[in-house]
């Protein structure tokens, strides 16, 4: 392939960004989906903006224009994109509350932990190789593929279970975040291992997110699917009740509120009892009567 032929490659699919981006968010707000899902809606009309900056500065700006512009783009998209599997997973532990909040818990943490990585490699990084911002958004953006390939993952595992239709819409934006990032996850290995150019690199990625918007385009263009409710979901029902039960667990500070509970169940099913004669020593029984109807001590 001569240079011309990869320059016009390249051309034809990073143009193709943003015009099959503004069709999917026109087919986004048709169907309203935009406030079913507003933070892909954003991701996807962020894209937009950052070609309309990015594009005039590689085109006619300098080198430290095009940089600045292209990477703070690029923080920002990250930011946007991991909350949008943030979305996709409430969207799809919506009847699950417990589920749901233990999952926004996981994400938060997983967002710190990736700050954290990401922040070392950019302090231990050299002079010598790409710049400490470069390398902190690398880090970053590999751990958010890494993150949208295993939410496909575990939707194409799990989906029967949570009643989850490949015809939903959260499927189809996690399916074309996963497809893309395992695309790319792929390219990355076999460039690092001496096995691609940075060119062919570049455009396979470029024409693998494509195909991703395409996923999106179609997926907005079908009809909403209901969630599907089969005997499956018994199973994650019991997790959420396992959960909401290790959210609320018995009074740590004494067992004898159970114990107690379970001598006053065995003596309401036993009715009929059989009185033992007072001993020598003990309350006649009238008094143990008004000592056992005596108010006692009340209980923090």
């Amino acid at each position: 392939m001569t240079f011309q032929m990869i320059q016009l490659a390249h051309s034809v699919l990073w143009y193709a960004h943003p015009v099959l981006q503004l069709a999917l968010a026109g087919v986004l707000l048709r169907r309203n989906l935009h406030r079913v899902f507003p933070v892909f809606f954003a991701y996807v009309s962020l894209q937009v903006l950052i070609f309309a900056l990015v594009f005039p500065a590689y085109r006619w700006g300098t080198y430290t224009q095009f940089f600045y512009i292209y990477w703070i783009g690029a923080i920002i998209s990250l930011a946007l994109g991991f909350k949008v599997i943030h979305e996709v997973f409430l969207d799809v532990f919506r009847p699950f509350h417990t589920l749901k909040d233990l999952g926004t818990l996981m994400f938060k943490w997983a967002a710190l932990v990736m700050l954290l990585v990401a922040g070392v490699v950019a302090a231990a990084s050299s002079s010598a190789a790409d710049s400490p911002l470069v390398e902190a958004v690398l880090t970053v953006q590999r751990c958010v593929r890494v993150i949208q390939v295993g939410l496909i993952l575990f939707l194409l595992v799990f989906s029967k279970y949570l009643g989850v239709s490949w015809r939903q819409h959260s499927f189809g934006i996690a399916l074309g975040f996963g497809f893309f990032a395992g695309v790319e996850l792929f390219l990355v290995a076999l460039h690092t291992s001496g096995h691609l150019s940075q060119v062919s690199i570049s455009l396979l990625n470029m024409a693998a997110y494509n195909v991703s918007i395409l996923l999106w385009l179609g997926y907005g263009l079908l009809k909403k699917h209901m969630r599907e409710s089969t005997s499956t979901l018994l199973m994650s029902q019991r997790w959420e009740q396992s959960l909401a039960d290790l959210q609320a667990p018995v009074a740590g500070d004494s067992l004898i509120p159970m114990f107690e509970g379970m001598v006053n169940r065995a003596f309401t099913r036993n009715p009929i009892s059989v009185e033992p004669p007072p001993l020598e020593g003990k309350q006649p029984p009238g008094e143990q009567a008004a000592a056992a109807s005596a108010p006692g001590p009340s209980r923090n």
